[in-house]
Formats: structure tokens, sequence, C-alpha cells
């Protein structure tokens, strides 16, 4: 039987070598962060996670030569399918699409602010090697975090993906929108709801301005202020000291998460709404590659039991909402409410072990017994 984590892990780790020795003498300290579990310090760092236009730490495109920034993508590949790879491609692309959106206007005291080459790798440790390692890709709309530990990759979360504008057009009347899948089908659900279920799955008549978790190290009930979202640094738009969410103290109650999930479990949905809630997740869960990917455990009736679908706003396309499907070791968010309805935000969270906490301390205790 192949162990798939342990494959992943050999990929990651020979395109992570390779990466690192292209690397110069200026470029390697940027690149390179400490070891996993090194300290408050490195572990902070490591888990510090953005998805907006800011420093993400590491080693930007621009501060490597062309060849680099395939070494870079071939990483990125190693952590993706095929499916997740080209919907990140695409999202990098999008920067210039934005700027014509924006009508090359955009203006934050930096070369320039709508800019494909302002995404970030960092390699944490020593690829392969006996100690836990892992790696961070991210800029505006990505952010991709993995963790390996004895050999196998033992995290991929947070996984957040954006789209802005979530909608473009394209030639011949076709429309390019790369998370489209997650947004129309959570909306079919929702939808199908009897008015009773519907009641309790819709926890409020508008949506936040953002995903309830944010980009926080940790999901809890913290409110979170939008400054948060930005690395403080020289191009940091001024950001007021505002809810990320922009909702006001009962609603932000009505919406908060909570440990025991609000909405509508899939317990209590039909057969049909039970199929669409498993192709949802997959939009999220099959970003990794098989294997990697939790979805099958969505194949046994009680997990899926177990998964709830909470919304908020408008169930009209093309109208601002938000929807989260939580459950054990899930936390999944949606929104897309700002440009009108035309910017998508979609994150995938473990809350026991994002970022691999559980498994490097457990990895921690079995090696470092006194």
């Amino acid at each position: 039987m192949i162990d798939t984590g342990r494959e992943v892990a050999n990929r990651m780790a020979e395109a992570a070598l390779t990466w690192l020795d292209s690397l110069d003498d200026d470029q390697r300290p940027v690149a390179v962060g400490p070891p996993p579990g090194s300290g408050e310090g490195g572990e902070g760092e490591r888990t510090r996670w953005f998805y907006t236009p800011t420093d993400h730490g590491g080693l930007t495109f621009h501060q490597q030569r062309p060849a680099q920034h395939r070494l870079v993508m071939r990483l990125v590949a190693s952590g993706l399918s095929e499916a997740g790879y080209t919907t990140v491609a695409t999202v990098l692309g999008l920067e210039n699409v934005l700027d014509l959106v924006e009508g090359f206007s955009v203006n934050w005291g930096r070369e320039r602010t709508r800019d494909p080459g302002m995404y970030y790798l960092r390699v944490f440790g020593e690829p392969g090697g006996p100690r836990p390692w892992g790696w961070r890709f991210g800029g505006h709309h990505v952010s991709l975090n993995y963790l390996v530990v004895d050999g196998r990759v033992a995290a991929t979360t947070p996984c957040f993906l954006g789209a802005d504008p979530a909608a473009s057009p394209l030639l011949g009347g076709a429309t390019l929108r790369p998370l489209g899948a997650a947004e129309d089908l959570a909306r079919e659900l929702v939808r199908s709801l009897r008015p009773e279920l519907a009641g309790r799955a819709v926890l409020l008549p508008r949506a936040p301005d953002d995903i309830v978790s944010g980009n926080s190290a940790r999901i809890d009930d913290r409110v979170l202020r939008r400054s948060e979202l930005w690395r403080p640094g020289p191009y940091t738009p001024d950001r007021a000291e505002q809810t990320a969410t922009g909702l006001p103290d009962a609603d932000r109650r009505a919406l908060a998460l909570t440990p025991s999930p609000k909405g509508v479990p899939g317990a209590e949905l039909d057969a049909t709404q039970r199929e669409v809630l498993r192709a949802l997740l997959g939009t999220y869960l099959d970003r990794v590659p098989d294997g990697l990917s939790p979805l099958p455990r969505y194949d046994e009736p009680a997990a899926l039991d177990a998964v709830h679908l909470a919304w908020a706003g408008s169930t009209t396309a093309g109208e601002p909402h938000y929807y989260r499907l939580q459950g054990p070791r899930l936390l999944v968010e949606w929104t897309n409410v700002q440009r009108g309805g035309n910017h998508a935000h979609a994150v995938w969270r473990d809350p026991e072990t994002d970022f691999g906490g559980d498994v490097l301390a457990a990895h921690h205790a079995a090696h470092h017994v006194r």
C-alpha cells in the first residue's frame, strides 16, 4: 500500500532542496526560517499567516531569477492536486486583472501595488532531514502552509484561496470563476432546504465583510481587527481599527465561531442534499493531492452527519453572502461581499491541527523524553 503522506513529503523535500540549492548567499537568509518547534519566536513566525497583499515573510519572485521562479512553482505543485495547482496559478494571474478593474490606479507607495511578483516562499528547517520541517507560500489571496514530521506530511492547513475579481469575462461569452463551484454548490444547498431548516441555517440577513476566523493562528472567538490582516511595514495601507467582519456586537455574536457548530447538520439533509454537501467539501479538501485529502472521511455517514452548514446574507446569486461548514477537525469559511459581491475568500482549516501543532507536540514528546 502506498504511503501517500510519505511519498508527497519526499517530493516536497526534493523540490525544496533543489530550490534552496539555487539560492545565493543573499537570498538564503531570507528564504529559510527556523525549524518547526524551535521556540516561541520561530513558531510565532511560522504560524503568522496572511491572505492580504502584505509581506508574508520569505523570498519574493522579484528577489529571484526566472529559473528560480520555476523551482518555486515546482514546490508549490508538490503540495497540490492538479486542479489545486491550476487554481493557485490562476489566482496569481488575477493580480493583472485586478489592476485593470481598478484602472491601474491604486497606489500604496510601492513600485507596483497589484503585483504578481509579490508572492513569498519560506522553508522552515531542513527538508528531508530527521527533524520536522515545513514551508509556506503566500501572497494576495493565497496562503499554503505545510508541515512534515517523521518523513510524512502532517499538516496542510490553513489553506486559503481567494479571487478578486471572483468572476471575469472571457472571449466567447464565457466567464472565468476560479472558485465558482464553491459558491454555486453552497447556494444550491442552502436554497434547497425546506423553510424550517433554512431558518436555522441562515444566521444573519447580512453577510460579514470577511471570514470570521480571519488570519488567526488559532481558531477562537477573539474579535479580529482589520489592521491584523496586514503585517506592519512601509507599504501597509492605512487600516482603521474596526472589526475585520464589520459587524456590530449583536450580529458578531450571532455569527461567532463556537465549539458546538451553528447551523444545520448533515444528519438532517436528504440524500440529494448530502451529495451536494460532499461535493462542496471536495472544492476545498481536494486542493491537496489524493491520499492527503481528508475527503474520503466523509464517505462515512456519521462524518457527513456532523458537518454543519451556516449561512449569512442573501441567497440570490450575485449578492453579498457568507457561509461556513463546521464539524470535527473541519472549518471551511467563504465570503463574497466586497466589490459588489465579486471578491471571494475561501479558507479550509483544521481546528485541532492547523500548522500541525498537535503532531509536532507528539513528535517532541516521543523524541525528547528525559
